[in-house]
C-alpha cells in the first residue's frame, strides 16, 4: 500500500486517517483488553455511512485484511489487526437504578431466590445477577472494598411509583443488604455507570455460556468458585434473556438460542499484566466446573477466540442458513476478523 492510495482515501474520507506515528494513532489504536496489543496499518475512523462504503472498497481493492470496530469491548481483540486496516465505526453512535449487594454467604439464597423471581418480573425490569468483589473505588464505603459479595443490579424503566412497587419483592423476600443504592437517574447515567471502575485497558479473559436452568447443584458450583474469585475486578454475571426474546421463533433471525434464560459471562479482570495467568486460570476453571449445567453456545462478545465449534453452537440450526449468506455477499470471507461464520 503506497503513500498515493492513502492520499486518495484521505481525499475522498470525511473521518480521519491514523498512520502510525500520528499523534492519535496509540490511543486509538488501544484495546478495551489490555491482555491483548494490535498494530493496524491504518486506522479509518468513520463519520457516516459514505465513510463506511468508501474505506471498505479501499479495503478490498488494496487487499487489506481488514477489521471493524463498533463500541470496542470485545473479549479476544477482534476489534483491530495487526498490519492491516481498522474500521473504527465508534464516532457512529428515565430510570431507576438499584444495586443491592450482600454478603456472599447470602448467595444460595439469593440466586434461588432471582431464578424463582425472574420469570414473574415485569418487562420494564432489567435485572441482573453478579458474584464478585467490591470494587476499590470512591462510589463504593471503604470498608467494604475487596469483600466477596452477591449483587442484583436492577434497572426499572418506568415512574418512581411504578419502580418502587416492582421492588418491593425484593425488600421483602431477601436479607438486609450490605449496601443499598436505589435511586433515579437518566438512563444514559446508567448505562455508563460501569465504566469509572472498568477502564480502558485492563488485563480481560471472558468466558460465556447461554443459560436455560439454574439448577441448586450449579448454584453451589457458582459460590464454590466465588469464594476464590481473585482480588481484583473479576467476577460472574447472569444476564437475563427474557420478554419479547421469547416472543420470537428461534429460525426467524441469527440467532437461535431464545428459549435460554440467561446469559453467563465469568470475567478474569486485573489492571497488572503480571496477573493475567492467574484470572484467565481462575475463569477457565469456574468456567469448565459450571458449563456442564449450561446450554450450548455463547453470547459471542463473550467469547475469545474459541474455535469453530463454539461460533457453531451458538448459532446452532441457523448456523448453515448464515454460512449460505455468507457465501453470496462474501465468498472470499472478506469479513473475517471476527467470530466467523465461514462461507459454505
Amino acid at each position: 500500500m503506497d503513500t498515493e492510495a492513502i492520499n486518495q482515501l484521505n481525499g475522498t474520507f470525511r473521518g480521519d486517517v491514523l498512520e502510525p506515528g500520528d499523534a492519535e494513532y496509540d490511543d486509538v489504536r488501544a484495546l478495551y483488553n489490555g491482555m491483548i496489543d494490535k498494530r493496524p496499518r491504518l486506522i479509518a475512523r468513520c463519520c457516516d455511512t459514505a465513510d463506511v462504503v468508501t474505506v471498505v472498497c479501499f479495503g478490498r481493492d488494496q487487499g487489506l485484511l481488514v477489521a471493524l470496530r463498533g463500541c470496542g469491548h470485545n473479549g479476544p481483540g477482534l476489534g483491530s489487526c495487526n498490519d492491516g486496516l481498522l474500521i473504527d465505526l465508534s464516532r457512529m453512535k428515565g430510570v431507576y437504578v438499584d444495586p443491592i449487594f450482600w454478603d456472599l454467604a447470602d448467595a444460595r439464597r439469593i440466586m434461588a431466590w432471582y431464578r424463582d423471581f425472574l420469570p414473574t418480573a415485569p418487562r420494564e425490569m432489567g435485572m441482573f445477577l453478579g458474584l464478585k468483589r467490591v470494587p476499590k473505588v470512591e462510589l463504593f464505603p471503604e470498608a467494604l472494598w475487596g469483600r466477596p459479595i452477591v449483587a442484583l443490579m436492577t434497572c426499572y424503566n418506568g415512574t418512581e411509583e411504578e419502580g418502587i412497587e416492582a421492588m418491593r419483592p425484593v425488600r421483602e423476600a431477601l436479607p438486609e443488604p450490605l449496601l443499598d443504592g436505589m435511586t433515579q437517574m437518566p438512563f444514559p447515567m446508567w448505562q455508563s455507570a460501569f465504566d469509572p471502575i472498568l477502564p480502558k485497558g485492563l488485563q480481560w479473559y471472558w468466558k460465556g455460556d447461554f443459560v436455560k436452568e439454574l439448577p441448586d447443584e450449579a448454584i453451589d458450583v457458582h459460590i464454590e468458585h466465588a469464594s476464590r474469585i481473585p482480588d481484583g475486578l473479576s467476577l460472574m454475571h447472569l444476564y437475563p434473556i427474557n420478554g419479547a426474546v421469547h416472543d420470537t421463533d428461534s429460525n426467524a433471525m441469527a440467532w437461535s438460542c431464545r428459549d435460554a434464560n440467561w446469559s453467563m459471562v465469568i470475567a478474569g479482570i486485573d489492571p497488572e499484566p503480571k496477573n493475567a495467568e492467574a484470572i484467565t486460570r481462575w475463569a477457565r476453571d469456574y468456567w469448565e466446573a459450571v458449563h456442564p449445567y449450561n446450554a450450548s453456545g455463547a453470547y459471542i462478545n463473550f467469547m475469545m477466540e474459541e474455535g469453530d465449534e463454539r461460533v457453531q453452537a451458538t448459532y446452532g440450526p441457523n448456523y448453515p442458513r448464515l454460512a449460505r449468506i455468507k457465501t453470496r455477499y462474501d465468498p472470499d470471507n472478506f469479513f473475517r476478523v471476527n467470530q466467523n461464520i465461514r462461507p459454505g
